[in-house]
């Protein structure tokens, strides 16, 4: 099309206009998440993670995802007779989203099945439903990631573990044991401090023994709750013995309403759909989870698995927006030629697709880690370490590739009216939740610290790939030499991390991509053949072959 086509047509007609990227499989056409899928062990779910992927990818459930986000969640505070009620109302879509993702099985499935695969099955799932919205996935991340910190005070866990698990999306706000399902949230954080939770404030007294699993009466505030509907959640506060972990429910077991107030919803850049709130406890009943004092070792198993869906979230997002702009260069025409066969935006297409493919294969290997790590002590290493490693890298080039995947679109992508404008501002969240990218560093250098065989776990894990590239087999001769320079070390850390999330998601690619692919991630990434910006590749990159790869197929 050019030119002289345009000057024959009507000026009113809508032309060069492509068709929204909706009536999809969000797993057909993603080549990387299905070889991944295979190759991490959960080839059995394929079918049905194809299933859900139609589902999802249906213009009606995308636009559920627009919905949420244009309507707010709205806070109650009092009824109309002036009580106390501390609520949220959230639109319908964001219901709808919350029974599509819980109703799918997906994400228990970790905790209710021995199958093997059953982690990476739940990640694939987890990164389909992200594409399609990111706020309905804050809930179910923390009720996933709760139950290993709950199994410490294995009474609390056999209560609400089962309705934790259930495949059943039940908002009523009811006391739990008349609901069919529940779903658990997180208070950490408090305004003092932020991510140093050392210097919480909030005070928790005995309400009459203290102890593991006895009751304590909670006192003080928490700066970022988020979703604050779920029905009980785990809390931090300084008790006698030291900072400790608190199950706090919305409702008693005598079916009374615990205080929990919610003083204000939080005006956010991105996330809109997901209620984050301040909330404040006066006498607020809560079950302590493990020992006094214990409070960070105990909540840290929910931590690290809700970083690790930060990193399959990252990849979620990353696949969505690079998804989106292959579909519009595809459609779109300027100067003569559609935009993707263009060099210069092949070049800016292969290089967001080779971070998608990267993104998505270390995070779909980290899932394989997290359910070998229930019975492995390397592996438990590997994921401890890994997971650090990889939420600083994935989840900073997240927003990076939603840039520039909003500038393919140009103008098309910088308005409310499609897609690219919620996705931007919603892909710095997962750098910032559950740790910024200082706190990621630091917690590599802790984690070395104290158990140093991490180090070579992941040591480990690169040498798999020496033989297979030239230039990675040099890059990994460097890695050890750096690792074994101490000097400022805190003062590196980004590099020294940085450089260990390239390496294994080089490592990845060597061994199970196809050339194409691992010859210019390594060249571009390791090798110095890549410039500060997107579309840098060097000459001689096969970008037909990994655009193709990852080109979302319509029908």
């Amino acid at each position: 099309m050019n030119a002289s086509d345009f000057a024959q047509r009507s000026p009113h007609e809508v032309m060069n206009q492509p068709q929204p990227l909706e009536d999809y499989n969000l797993l057909a056409g993603d080549l990387p998440l299905q070889e991944a899928l295979v190759r991490e062990g959960a080839a059995w779910a394929l079918d049905d993670i194809r299933r859900f992927g139609a589902e999802l990818g249906s213009r009606a459930v995308l636009e559920l995802g627009d919905l949420a986000n244009r309507f707010e969640p709205e806070l109650i505070t009092y009824d109309r007779h002036g009580r106390r009620v501390d609520q949220v109302r959230y639109h319908p879509a964001y219901h709808e989203l919350m029974r599509i993702q819980t109703e799918s099985g997906f994400n228990g499935l970790p905790w209710s099945s021995d199958r093997p695969g059953r982690y990476v099955a739940r990640a694939a799932a987890y990164h389909l439903k992200h594409q399609v919205e990111q706020g309905t996935s804050c809930p179910g991340t923390m009720t996933f990631a709760v139950i290993p910190s709950l199994r410490v005070q294995p009474e609390l866990a056999a209560q609400w573990e089962p309705l934790a698990t259930a495949p059943r999306y039940d908002p009523r706000f009811l006391p739990a044991a008349q609901k069919q399902g529940v779903l658990f949230g997180m208070a950490m954080t408090e305004r003092q401090g932020g991510s140093d939770v050392r210097s919480n404030a909030t005070k928790a007294t005995p309400a009459s023994t203290a102890g593991p699993g006895q009751p304590y009466l909670l006192d003080g505030h928490k700066w970022f709750c988020s979703a604050p509907m779920c029905d009980a959640f785990l809390v931090l506060a300084q008790a006698a013995g030291g900072l400790s972990c608190f199950l706090v429910p919305r409702h008693l077991p005598d079916e009374s309403v615990n205080p929990f107030r919610i003083e204000r919803l939080k005006s956010k850049l991105g996330n809109r759909s997901n209620a984050s709130s301040e909330i404040r406890f006066e006498g607020t009943m809560g079950w302590l989870v493990g020992e006094e004092g214990r409070g960070v070792a105990t909540i840290i198993e929910m931590v690290r698995h809700t970083r690790l869906d930060c990193c399959i979230g990252a990849a979620s997002l990353i696949r969505r927006v690079t998804a989106e702009a292959l579909h519009h260069t595809a459609g779109r025409f300027a100067f003569g030629r559609r935009l993707d066969d263009q060099p210069l935006m092949k070049n800016v297409l292969a290089d967001l697709c080779l971070e998608s493919e990267a993104a998505t294969a270390v995070a779909m290997r980290l899932s394989r880690a997290y359910e070998e790590a229930r019975g492995d002590e390397q592996a438990r290493l590997f994921s401890r370490l890994a997971t650090a490693i990889c939420k600083f890298q994935s989840t900073r080039k997240e927003t990076e590739v939603a840039r520039e995947a909003l500038e393919c679109h140009g103008g098309n992508g910088f308005i409310e009216d499609g897609p690219m404008a919620r996705l931007f501002r919603e892909s710095p969240l997962n750098s910032i939740w559950e740790g910024s990218g200082n706190v990621q560093c630091l917690d590599v250098l802790r984690a070395v610290s104290r158990e140093p065989e991490a180090l070579q776990t992941v040591l480990d894990e690169l040498a798999l790939a020496r033989g297979g590239n030239a230039t990675y087999d040099g890059w990994l001769d460097g890695a050890h030499r750096m690792l074994g320079d101490l000097a400022d070390l805190e003062y590196r850390a980004r590099h020294v991390v940085e450089q260990l999330a390239l390496g294994l998601q080089a490592s990845l690619l060597v061994r199970h991509a196809p050339a194409a692919v691992s010859e210019a991630f390594v060249a571009s990434r390791l090798g110095g053949a890549h410039g500060q910006a997107f579309g840098t590749l060097p000459r001689g990159t096969d970008v037909d072959s990994i655009i193709d790869r990852s080109r979302p197929v319509t029908s």
